[in-house]
């Protein structure tokens, strides 16, 4: 037996010396990572290295653990392991070394050592390799870059424009679902916002330095929704590319996925979909790999899902699913404190936008926008705004640069009909006397101290506007 090991390791040796000529040093260890035999070449000892080991010749080095020579030798994890180490980097004082690794074994396959060799001029060898590894993550750190840029956040609650009372509390939710980690629900007409709030629940959550990423259900094909959500294995179909392709769920995993116009999902869909909300996980077309997925939802939809419930339209227990945490975006119409703030934004993007001064708005201007009704919310006050700045001149906007843009706002109201002077002093007159008289329970010496009058002018009022009887009461 020790006759044939000693066959294998001189066989070994002799294969080294065979290609000494392409090799800058190599080493045998037995099975317990003692030297056994090293050639004559000094890339892994130095004269420095051999005389700090009171060494006078690589022969001097059998019967040494390895480590002792070489400190961060892998040869330990060859042997103990069976596994080759073909192609490795290793750093040995000035040295840069291309290396080689490989396990020993004897007729029955046992571990009996390992061998290791550098090749020779490995920097040469190796410049090509690294140069084109050098490029590749250059280039993959750069559209890492570019994508991490395009999957942030585009918004913040300091985004939401509007001091009313419902964009205070609109505000106020946003924030509050930021700090929360369940599912958000965003409801609204078409225009309010919904997106850029999607936005801001996600820049303020503990996901904000994870992926945004959204998708208008509304917007892609019924057919193309489902390798869209899932992702599409390589060959999933014809004409389906050689490489993975991976869904929106994939793509925003650790982040935020926000579904806009939910409503519009079909029915087969929303099953898949509530099975990957449950499960967290998610099976790419074509495949049978299970993928896990790490994603929040923040869904968004301008149709009555309760309406689609009861109409079988929509499953309600995704519905149930979703609305956790439900925002109701208020309409413009319904916070018209926010126009002119709005519309002077909206005015100083749009002059930005042709490069020109920005326009002020009158309080004509206002006015008309007051006047309007806004079905299109947010969005149709840009359009209008950005419609201004091309149709019209002048360095302000007046009310009659909307004639065109806004029919309704621009039709003038019919003014009210004059009557004299007496006639309108004597209706407020009577108003406010009738409003007194209500608030001190009809005493009308209460009523006459409110007024400012004495009792015997009061009567005298009442008798001229014929309001109830002149008699005091007691």
């Amino acid at each position: 037996m020790r006759m044939e090991l000693n066959g294998h390791f001189a066989a070994a040796r002799d294969l080294m010396t065979m290609i000494d000529e392409m090799i800058d040093g190599a080493i045998l260890v037995d099975k317990d990572v003692r030297i056994l035999w090293s050639n004559d070449k000094h890339v892994w000892f130095t004269d420095q290295r051999m005389a700090s080991l009171g060494l006078r010749s690589p022969a001097d080095l059998v019967g040494r653990p390895v480590e002792q020579v070489i400190p961060h030798s892998r040869m330990r994890e060859v042997v103990e392991t069976g596994r080759s180490l073909p192609l490795d980097i290793m750093r040995y004082g000035d040295h840069t070394l291309l290396v080689s690794r490989l396990p020993l074994r004897d007729g029955d396959g046992a571990v009996i050592g390992a061998i290791a060799f550098a090749l020779k001029n490995s920097l040469t060898y190796l410049r090509p390799i690294a140069e084109r590894f050098n490029t590749l993550q250059t280039r993959l750190a750069r559209m890492e870059q570019e994508l991490a840029a395009s999957r942030a956040p585009k918004y913040t609650v300091e985004n939401l424009v509007g001091f009313s009372p419902p964009m205070l509390q609109v505000k106020r939710l946003v924030r509050k679902a930021g700090q929360s980690g369940s599912g958000v629900l965003l409801l609204g007409e078409t225009g309010t916002g919904k997106e850029l709030v999607a936005h801001a629940i996600h820049a303020a959550s503990e996901r904000a330095d994870r992926p945004f990423v959204g998708v208008n259900v509304a917007a892609v094909p019924e057919n193309l929704l489902e390798a869209e959500f899932f992702g599409v294995a390589p060959g999933a179909y014809t004409g389906a590319a050689r490489q993975p392709r991976p869904g929106k769920f994939q793509l925003a995993h650790g982040g935020t996925l926000f579904l806009d116009e939910i409503g519009d999902m079909p029915l087969p869909l929303q099953a898949k979909l509530l099975r990957v909300l449950q499960e967290r996980e998610v099976e790419p077309l074509g495949s049978n790999q299970i993928v896990t997925v790490d994603v929040r939802i923040i869904a968004a939809t301008s149709r009555s899902l309760p309406d689609m419930v009861r109409a079988d339209a929509f499953r309600a227990d995704l519905y149930y699913r979703l609305n956790v945490f439900p925002i109701q975006l208020p309409a413009l119409r319904d916070r018209k404190e926010d126009l002119e703030i709005l519309a002077s934004l909206f005015s100083e993007r749009a002059a930005a936008g042709i490069n020109q001064p920005m326009r002020e708005l009158t309080p004509s201007a206002l006015d008309r926008l007051h006047a309007h009704d806004w079905p299109g919310n947010v969005r149709e006050l840009a359009n209008v705004i950005e419609q201004v700045y091309v149709r019209t001149d002048g360095p302000r906007i007046e009310g009659a640069d909307f004639a065109d843009i806004l029919p309704a706002a621009s039709r003038p109201t019919q003014p009210a009909r004059s009557r004299p002077l007496a006639e309108a002093v004597d209706e407020l007159e009577r108003t406010l006397i009738q409003k007194a008289l209500e608030e001190s329970g009809g005493n009308k010496l209460e009523a006459a101290r409110a007024l400012g009058l004495s009792r015997t002018n009061l009567y005298a009022k009442l008798q001229k506007h014929g309001i109830g009887s002149a008699s005091p009461k007691a």
